[in-house]
C-alpha cells in the first residue's frame, strides 16, 4: 500500500514537471501572452488588452509592412514595445501635412482613427532594419522619436496575433 502511494505521487510528481517543462516551452518559443501597459496603439489595442505573441512566425514567413509587431525598444532593449511596421529596408519613410508616404506613394490606413499631425522626414530604412508607428500616431513615442530610428530584427519578439483579453473583444488583431 506504501509503495502504491509513492508510486502515485511520483508519477504526479512527473506529469506536474512535464506540464511545466511544456508551459515554458510554448511561452519561451512559440506564443507569449502579453499585457499592453499604454494607448501609443489606441484603438487597435486599449490600455489593459491582453494579447498573444506569436514569437515562431517570422521564422517562417517574413515582417511585412502593415503587421503589429512586438519587439524590444532599440534605445533601451529591457522595454518591449507593440507598434505597426511601416517600413521595411530600403523603405523611403515621410510624413507630409500629416500624411504618411512611403516611397513617395501615400500610404491608406484605415486603421486610424484620426488624423496624424505635423511632418517628418525623408529617412530611408536600413536593409535589415524596420521603422515602427504607434496607430494612435499623435500619442506614440515610436520611430519618429526614437534616438535610435530603426529597430533591427534581432530585436523583434514576435507578432501580435491575437488579443485575448477584454472578453468583449476577443479575437485576431488587424
Amino acid at each position: 500500500m506504501e509503495k502504491d502511494f509513492k508510486n502515485e505521487v511520483l508519477e504526479w510528481i512527473k506529469a506536474i514537471a512535464f506540464a511545466l517543462v511544456l508551459a515554458l516551452a510554448i511561452r519561451g518559443y512559440i506564443f507569449e501572452p502579453m499585457m499592453v501597459p499604454t494607448g501609443s496603439m489606441i484603438h487597435t489595442i486599449e490600455i489593459g488588452d491582453r494579447i498573444l505573441v506569436n514569437k515562431f512566425i517570422y521564422r517562417f514567413e517574413p515582417l511585412k509592412r502593415g503587421d503589429i509587431v512586438v519587439f524590444k525598444y532599440p534605445d533601451d532593449p529591457s522595454q518591449t514595445f507593440v507598434k505597426r511596421l511601416i517600413g521595411v529596408g530600403g523603405d523611403v519613410i515621410e510624413i507630409k501635412n500629416g500624411v504618411l508616404y512611403r516611397n513617395n506613394v501615400a500610404v491608406q490606413e484605415p486603421y486610424l482613427k484620426e488624423p496624424m499631425v505635423g511632418n517628418f522626414g525623408p529617412y530611408r530604412v536600413p536593409e535589415g532594419y524596420y521603422f515602427m508607428m504607434g496607430d494612435n500616431r499623435n500619442n506614440s513615442k515610436d520611430s519618429r522619436f526614437w534616438v535610435n530610428k530603426f529597430v533591427p530584427r534581432k530585436l523583434i519578439v514576435g507578432k501580435a496575433t491575437y488579443r485575448i483579453w477584454p472578453l468583449d473583444r476577443i479575437g485576431p488583431m488587424k
